[in-house]
């Protein structure tokens, strides 16, 4: 559920906060809609009563700075909810003037290795409207070579500049159900910089020869390439079931590209997680329609695979003389964590396989990687118990100090691949293009502990948004699904419990995958959260609602700005 409303301190006036305008009386007040803050007389502004506003103090109390729109609009509210957080919305002037003329004249382009004769190809979702990444391969006698393209943001942000300290400032891209905040000014992000078909671009390239997952040369280049083609997830993973063509130039090098990833795959001793990314449709009005789940399908492991094996050798690169960078870094888990995962799986009936009385953290990070395949492979609970799998590792950040990624199994490992949206592989860029000879735009080494910091904080903030913005989304989108409902029969939902605390159950419902707090209050008798954090117990009863289990449910209450939704159970619970 939104973590919209919880924890989060009460601000001042002189914060700028969204509010909903209320009349009273004769005055219109701001009610906060995402957590505490002041209720507070404002200026009106523009403004009028049931408006979705940010609200600011003024020289004479709380004033109007922006109408957003109504509460009753999803994405209003998701842009509301932007702002609340601390999102401009736009870039400053200097910087995107700054965009503008350096895109006349980028750095470095004319000393580049044109690629432009190579078959090259991107692979990306439907709604993608940047392209940081672009693959070309080819056979050689008994080896292929293979080629990651990777956009040269550097070419157009420099250091010192208005777009760099922008950039910095931000640190990452913030996606939310239709809209984005960039970490670039659009100019870049979706133009410039973008790998987009047909279209001359910059890029920083790693050249690989491949014999099957090994790599026996690589090389690196500052590149100029032109795209063949843009591809969807969906159109490749039509070509691999064979019910579409893959057309020339692109067809060969996208099938040696599937070769080479399928023998990464095999080798990779990695973590294993499902994915739950909602892609939202929207009316003109601007509330969601309906909502999809796009599933890791073999084209996803494609580039998953071979942006992997390009950060690593990056990363080696670096590592190998030396050279000041941020790395990807998670940490192996703590054995005494590992246990007590084993413990809550144990309690829920999942297997798990036996462990060492005395784990080395390495064990244990071979213990979880086994853990996290069992549990993919579940059929009940599986959403409930991954994050049980994800709470005992530790959180993977940033950081100048190579300490490996276990959660990858990968010794040293980097963010090189999407510098149009993460500010610390523009950082690998740089570093790699000074290591080269070819620049001198690396980030000096005393300042990178506090990029990683900056970097780490504001990704965890943008998934937080993120989190959020999906909540709003799917309220909104369950109110729909029942005002198309008898309202005096209304529908009960089977449903899984996906979350425990001590108030009460998450539960995930219906085809849509909706999520809401099913309340011990409302379930008859007096229930506790076990030792394990793993079930609700019943004190009067041998009852038990564990994760994963399945459970009957009817919608009690929403609010949709809020995202969020109260459950009743079913007879058999109330």
């Amino acid at each position: 559920m939104s973590a919209a409303v919880r924890g989060r301190p009460a601000r001042r006036l002189d914060q700028p906060m969204v509010a909903v305008l209320e009349k009273r009386g004769r005055f219109l007040v701001a009610e906060p809609i995402f957590g505490p803050g002041p209720r507070t007389a404002v200026e009106r502004g523009g403004a009028g009563a049931g408006d979705l506003v940010l609200v600011g103090g003024g020289k004479r109390g709380a004033r109007v700075l922006r109408r957003i729109g109504r509460p009753d609009r999803a994405r209003d509210v998701v842009e509301g909810l932007m702002l609340d957080r601390g999102l401009r919305r736009s870039y400053p002037r200097a910087a995107s003037a700054e965009a503008e003329a350096v895109i006349h004249e980028p750095h470095a382009a004319q000393a580049r290795v044109d690629l432009r004769d190579l078959p090259t190809f991107t692979i990306d979702p439907d709604d993608a409207r940047d392209f940081d990444d672009a693959i070309s391969a080819r056979r050689e006698r008994k080896r292929v070579r293979v080629w990651v393209h990777i956009a040269d943001v550097t070419a157009f942000v420099r250091p010192g500049g208005r777009l760099e300290r922008e950039a910095f400032r931000r640190g990452t891209s913030v996606y939310v159900p239709g809209a984005v905040e960039p970490m670039l000014p659009e100019l870049l992000s979706t133009e410039a910089c973008s790998l987009r078909p047909g279209e001359d671009r910059l890029a920083v390239t790693v050249e690989m020869e491949m014999d099957g997952a090994d790599v026996t040369s690589v090389s690196f280049h500052r590149s100029i390439v032109r795209s063949d083609r843009r591809l969807t997830y969906g159109e490749v993973d039509q070509i691999f079931a064979g019910r579409m063509r893959a057309e020339e130039p692109w067809g060969e090098p996208l099938a040696i590209a599937r070769e080479v990833a399928a023998a990464l795959r095999e080798r990779r001793d990695s973590l294993e997680f499902g994915s739950w990314e909602p892609t939202f449709d929207f009316d003109s009005e601007g509330n969601p329609t309906g909502v999809h789940y796009d599933e890791q399908t073999e084209s996803h492991r494609v580039i998953e695979m071979l942006m992997i094996l390009a950060n690593e050798q990056v990363a080696g690169y670096l590592a190998d003389r030396r050279l000041p960078t941020l790395y990807r870094v998670h940490e192996r888990p703590e054995p005494q964590s590992v246990v007590f995962l084993a413990d809550q799986l144990a309690s829920l009936d999942v297997p798990t396989p036996p462990l060492p009385k005395q784990m080395t953290p390495q064990q244990a990070a071979d213990a979880i990687t086994e853990i996290s395949r069992i549990v993919a492979r579940e059929s009940r609970g599986r959403r409930a118990f991954a994050v049980l799998v994800l709470r005992a590792l530790k959180q993977a950040y940033y950081s100048p100090r190579n300490l490996g990624h276990a959660g990858l199994g990968s010794p040293r490992y980097c963010h090189f691949t999407s510098p149009i949206r993460r500010y610390p592989d523009v950082v690998a860029h740089r570093a790699l293009l000074q290591g080269l000879g070819i620049d001198e735009a690396a980030t000096p080494a005393h300042e990178l502990e506090e990029a990683g910091v900056l970097s780490s904080a504001a990704e965890r903030e943008a998934m937080k948004i993120e989190r959020d913005s999906d909540d709003v989304c799917l309220a909104f989108l369950l109110e729909r699904v029942l005002s198309e409902s008898p309202r005096d029969d209304p529908p009960s939902f089977q449903g899984e419990v996906v979350g425990l605390i001590e108030k009460g159950a998450f539960v995930e419902f219906g085809e849509e995958r909706f999520e809401g707090l099913l309340p011990v209050r409302r379930l008859r008798g007096w229930w506790t959260l076990n030792e394990l954090g793993t079930a609700l117990e019943a004190e009067d009863s041998k009852r038990r609602l564990r994760l994963g289990d399945s459970i009957e449910v009817e919608v009690g209450r929403i609010d949709a700005p809020r995202g969020r939704v109260d459950l009743e159970p079913a007879e058999s619970y109330s």
